[in-house]
Parts: structure tokens; sequence; C-alpha cells
């Protein structure tokens, strides 16, 4: 408690100096003053007391285990061993076990193995995945290029798994891992002792999608890093898609990948001025100043305890000139609260997007004070107001996805948010032309509020196209590692509400139905990053999922759904090798070649330095030749990004006239994908009608009789769509880099 103390007066006196001006009286600029607080609050992160500083509590215990008495104790060598998995010291690790259980009494040696066996599976991954990565490398079910070459790390996990399940053989965490250490062999299911088989872990779903390929390596877009967030959209108004990518550490870098319009992408990171602007759970793009450029909103501290999360966010102006400026300071948004989720919209319908942020409370016992959601209206003049108390929607809770949709259509956008503490929050927009809005709690009225589930993503999307929002948000509600959750799938013993995917119908009448079972969505996923894209341009909205949590016994895939016709959904993961077991984070839906297909982005690597991966690209063949539309709104009375604005989109497919509807955002709450609003018709050949509701002005246009396969720039109250014409892009790959020499010594 001494230490939260002094870390919250180290953290208001930060604030102090800034609101009383000392950045202008030192001649730095709002950008140069926010290098050198996250700077300053990366060092001070540095302590015994940061759950998520691994490597300064493994340099403590080195030092203890250099006094004499200490050099053999068990409890410095357990811990030890954990801390060297946690910072990618796998052989160490490894090492230190094998002393530790030379030195401790049976019952010690058999709750250790399970630590042990992870090591070794972690020994694995390091010298196949990540040294010598490949497209297919972890790549669920594994085979073809994602079996391990260098099979020391998974034959000795196999080992103790194999002696862990002699004596506990309904250990299905176990269970679980050892199936996956012989698909890293390529001895799955053969191989697998008839006992300890989960069957048809590598079966196809009955309803198959064409493969994906990742090509992030051969483009120079695998970051190797953490959690982190990513924007898929066009910076530098050239009508090509950059990607932006950042990390949750105070030391991770941010991204800046230009696209270089001819298929490859160079990175402007330095050049944009993005160096040592670090950190970042998430991020979001966004127009707030209405000058047609698109800024980048930065969410730091989320899941940092002890007040390491009270680190400030930040709003990136975009120049215009291929660099950004920090403005939080001068913006009024410096605030310092842990948080990776919010969104932006026009809550009073005043033609500028104001923000709300939701934030992470426990009760204040251990996240550094009481954090409460903030909601900043614009003040048209690059400033903003926090209103949250006198609009009613000042939150206080664990909050980890909040979303905004009018989902009553009543012309006023609504919010949606979802929490750790298991409470979800529908506030209604009670409709306040240019002032102060004012939300009212509809939760219990909704039918939303007998969910107590804790959850993680979330986002409104019109799944059944049938004109009305509806919901999804992801269960992560876990008391052990994902590991035992998927294998208890596998052998037909589901855990209830075990991550998967709450969906929730919009009943058009301010009510919501619980459609989850009927959808075919009570899967194991365990979300932490999601989005929502169409892979096949049939007009149905899919999904895909990042998964996983900090313990590195969680090693579960990523998933991607497929919309059946606004009826259910599919599980395609198997078929379209998008399961991906590292941690998933931040997604992007994005038709980055400009063919009218979507790929999808994926932000990779887990809380920890020793969990670090590398992103990617998944790359999609084309899932048949349907057509689509690409729009991009830009406002006049409406916000300039037109975020909030409705589409719909009718058509007529095989004689059936029907409607897509689609609203201008980015999608989930954790991964951004372009605003240009990507638009599957189907097998239509024509678009009979492009009706667009613009956000805050209420204006009203239809466009009539339009030919697919095209990008077009609609300005508010202009009835002449400007055709984008944009070059088809095939991605050129890299050539590939030697392998790395394999880390072998000590694991004999």
């Amino acid at each position: 408690m001494k230490f939260k103390r002094q870390y919250l007066i180290i953290g208001g006196a930060i604030i102090l100096l800034l609101t009383c001006g000392l950045v202008a009286e030192y001649h730095q600029s709002s950008h140069e003053a926010m290098i050198a607080l996250l700077s300053d609050m990366n060092k001070r992160n540095n302590s015994l007391g940061n759950g998520f500083n691994p490597e300064v509590k493994l340099a403590h215990v080195d030092s203890l285990l250099k006094i004499k008495d200490n050099e053999h104790d068990p409890g410095l060598l357990n811990a030890k061993a954990a801390l060297s998995l946690k910072v990618g010291k796998e052989e160490e690790s490894v090492a230190t076990y094998k002393d530790l259980l030379t030195r401790v009494d049976y019952m010690s040696m058999e709750r250790t193995m399970p630590d042990v066996a992870i090591a070794y599976m972690r020994l694995g991954e390091r010298n196949n995945c990540m040294l010598n990565h490949n497209g297919s490398s972890c790549i669920f079910p594994i085979k073809d290029g994602g079996v391990h070459k260098i099979q020391t790390g998974s034959k000795k996990a196999i080992e103790v798994y194999e002696g862990i399940l002699t004596a506990h053989p309904e250990d299905l965490e176990s269970k679980w891992l050892l199936n996956i250490a012989f698909m890293t062999l390529g001895q799955y299911p053969k191989g697998v002792p008839q006992q300890f088989l989960i069957p048809g872990l590598d079966s196809d779903t009955a309803y198959k999608v064409k493969p994906f390929t990742d090509m992030a390596a051969g483009l120079g877009l695998d970051i190797n890093g953490r959690a982190g967030g990513v924007i898929v959209d066009d910076f530098n108004n050239d009508g090509y898609l950059d990607i932006v990518t950042s990390g949750w550490g105070l030391d991770d870098p941010m991204h800046y990948f230009q696209n270089n319009k001819d298929g490859t992408f160079t990175d402007r990171t330095e050049q944009s001025g993005l160096n040592g602007i670090t950190g970042g759970l998430n991020i979001q793009q966004v127009d707030y100043n209405n000058d047609g450029n698109l800024d980048i909103f930065v969410l730091r501290g989320a899941w940092n305890q002890d007040g390491f999360g009270n680190q400030p966010s930040s709003l990136l102006r975009n120049n215009g000139d291929g660099t950004f400026t920090d403005v939080t300071i001068p913006s009024g948004l410096l605030f310092f609260q842990p948080t990776q989720t919010a969104v932006w919209a026009d809550f009073n319908n005043d033609g500028w997007l104001d923000v709300f942020v939701g934030t992470e409370d426990s009760g204040g016992h251990d996240t550094g004070g009481t954090h409460t959601c903030m909601l900043y209206m614009n003040n048209h003049d690059g400033t903003f107001t926090n209103v949250a108390v006198e609009a009613h929607c000042d939150i206080t809770d664990f909050v980890k996805g909040v979303a905004s949709a009018d989902y009553n259509n009543d012309g006023w956008p609504d919010i949606f948010i979802s929490t750790m503490s298991g409470k979800k929050y529908l506030l209604k927009n009670k409709a306040k032309p240019g002032a102060t809005p004012d939300f009212e709690d509809v939760t219990a009225k909704s039918g939303i509020d007998n969910n107590r589930e804790r959850t993680f993503t979330t986002w409104f999307f019109d799944y059944n196209n049938d004109g009305w929002p509806d919901i999804m948000v992801a269960d992560y509600n876990f008391g052990r590692s994902l590991a035992y959750y998927a294998g208890a799938e596998g052998m037909k013993r589901p855990v209830p509400n075990a991550g998967n995917i709450f969906l929730y119908r919009n009943n058009r009448d301010g009510t919501f139905t619980n459609v989850t079972k009927e959808a075919g969505l009570d899967k194991v996923v365990y979300s932490m990053g999601a989005n929502f894209g169409d892979i096949d341009n049939d007009g149905w909205p899919d999904m895909y999922f990042g998964t996983g949590n900090p313990d590195f016994k969680s090693l579960v895939p990523n998933k991607l759904f497929k919309n059946i016709d606004g009826k259910r959904f599919a599980d395609v993961t198997t078929s379209s090798r998008t399961g991906n077991l590292q941690k998933g984070h931040g997604v992007a839906f994005a038709d980055i070649r400009n063919t009218g297909i979507q790929d999808i982005f994926i932000e990779m690597g887990g809380a920890y330095r020793g969990d670090s991966y590398t992103s990617s690209l998944y790359v999609n063949p084309g899932q048949g030749n349907n057509n689509w539309i690409g729009l991009k709104l830009e406002g006049v009375k409406a916000n300039k990004a037109a975020i909030g604005s409705r589409i719909k989109v009718t058509f007529t497919e095989n004689g059936v006239q029907r409607s897509v509807y689609k609203d201008v955002n980015s999608g989930g709450s954790f991964g951004s994908s372009p605003l240009r609003q990507e638009i599957g018709i189907g097998q239509a050949k024509s678009i009979d009608e492009i009706e667009i509701k613009w956000a805050g002005s209420g204006t009203v246009q239809y466009f009539k009789n339009i030919a697919p396969n095209r990008f077009l720039h609609i300005t508010e109250g202009n009835q002449q769509p400007e055709i984008i014409h944009l070059a088809k892009l095939t991605y050129k790959q890299k050539p590939k880099a030697p392998m790395s020499m394999p880390m072998m010594t000590g694991t004999n």
C-alpha cells in the first residue's frame, strides 16, 4: 500500500506540472511533452510492484540466488523458472526447472510438472514458430509447414504430459496441450496414445471456405510485438489503405506502414513523427477536427493494477503532410486512467465527433484509485470538455469494451458497455440537440441485464440485415487456463458460457433477445480482439476473433465464423487456416488490394515479452464471384468522416430484392477496419438503390441504378457520386531471410 500511495502521488504531481503550464516554460511542444512523459512513466513502471514487468522481478530473484544460503532455494528457483519464461528465456527456464526438480519432494514435483511441460512447449514454439516463422506456423490444426523442424521442445513436453496424464487422466488442460504437442510433430492423431487422444481436432467444419495465406512476413508487416492495436485506413488521402499498429507496453513502439500503391509497404514510422509515441493496447482512427485527415487516438493502461495503469491516452493530429503531432495536452484530453476502449460518435448531432472513454475500476482496491468513464464533447476548436456527470454516463466499472449505434432508430447515437464485473450497460441517448447529451440506462428494459457473465470485446452490427442494429459481446469468464476449456469442448464436455459469443438480436421495440445458441455461437472462443467483415461479399457480416489470456497454457486458436444468411454462424476456422494458436489482439478486415476482397490483419502477441509474436496478414484468395461496392462518405453538415452515418444498399439477387445495412464505423471495440465501407451484394449485377442517412444532420440521400465493383466517393448534398480510380494490387513479397540458428543447448 505504501508503494501505491507513492505512485499515485507521483501521477498527481505529473498532472499538476502539466496543467500549470510548465510544458510551455521549458519550451516543449505538446508532442515533445508527451514523449518525455511516456519515457518517464516507463522508467517508473520498471518496478517490483508492477505485475506485468517480469524483467525487474527476474533480476531481483537472480540477485537473491547469488546469496550463498539461497542458491538452491526451491521457492526462488521456481520463481526464476517462471519469470524466465515470461521474459522469453525458455532455455533458462527449462534448465532451472530441471535443477528445481532434483531438490523438491514428490508432492512439490507433481505440482510443478505442468509448468515444466509448458516451458518445453514454449521452447518448441520459440525455435519454430518465432525464430523460423512461416505462413503455416502455429496455425491450428498444425500441418504442412507448421510441423516443427526442431522437435526437442515438443518431444520433451510430450514426455512430461504423458506422465501427468498417467497420474491424472481427467486433466483436460494437459490432454489438450499433449494433443497440440503431437500435432507440432506431425503425429496427430496416430501418434497420440489412445487413452489421451482428443479425437477430431484436425477434422474440417461442415461449412468450408478457401484457405487464407499469412503473407505478413513477405511484406515486412510481421512486427514482433506484444498485445496491441491496429488501424487499416488511408492516412495520406491517396485512396490506398495504410496500416498502423501499436503495442501495449510503454516501451513498445507504434509502426506506420504506408501503402506504396504497388503491392508493397514502407515503414515510415520515423518520418511520421511517431517515434517515441509508445504504448497503446488499442488504437482508433478519427477526424476530430473535420479537416479531412484521419487522426489517431491511442488508449493505454488497461489491465495494469496498483496505479501502473494510470497512463495518459494520446490524440495524434494528422498534419496532412505525412506527419502526426500529439495534441493531447492542448486538446483537453489529458487524463491518467487505465483504458483500452473508447468510441467516437456525434452524440449531440452538431456535426463534430465526441468521444466516450471506458475506464477500468475494480472498486478502488487494486487499480490505483477510482476510475469513472468519461464523455468528452467536441468544442469545435480542437478542444474537448468532459461532461460525463451531466450526461449521466459516468459509469464506474471494469470496462473492457464500448460501442455506439442508433439501436432504436431515433436518429441519436446510443452506447453499449461491456465489463469484467459482469454488468452490461445500454445507455439510450435522450436526444438533446446541440447541447450536452443526456443518457438513460435502459439495460433492464432491454432484456440484456440478465447476462452477468464477464465480457470483453463488443460491437453493434446488423447481422440479419433487418435495419436494426444487433449486439455482439464476447464472454471472458474463466478461472483456469483456456487450454482446460478447449480440452473440455474437445471431449464433448463443454463448460457453460465458457468464452462463447453472446449475440443479441434487436427486437425493434427497445428490447433484445439472446440468440447465441440458435446462431451456433455457443463455442469456446475467449476473445481479446475481434472485428467483423464480409469475406465472400454475400452481404452478411462474418466475424474473426483473436483469443487468449496472459497464461502461457492458454494455447487456443483464433476463430473465424461465417454468417449463413443472417440466421446462424458456421465455424470455418479450420478450412480458412486462420486459427493462429498464439495470442490474438487488434483485428481489421480490409480490401487492401482494391479487388473487392477483404483480407484480415491481426496484431498478435501477449502481455509478456516472452509471449511476443509476429502480426499476421491473412490474404483472402476470394470465396466466389460475388459483387461489391466500396463507399467513402464525406460529411458536410455531418462530421467530415461521416462516422455514424447509416447506409442501406438494396439490390435484386436471383430475382429476390434484399438490402444490406451498414453504419460508417471501424467495427469492433478492439481493432479498426477502414471507414471506407466495403459492402458485398452477392450475385446482383446492379444496385437498385443506395440510401444514406447522414449522422447528425438528418439528411437522407438516395442514389439509384449504381454499377457494382467500384469505389465511390459520396459527399453529403451532392447527388453525383465520384468514381475513385484505384489500381488493383498484387502483393509483392520480399525475399525470405535466412533461417535463424536454433536454440538447442541444455535441452536434451
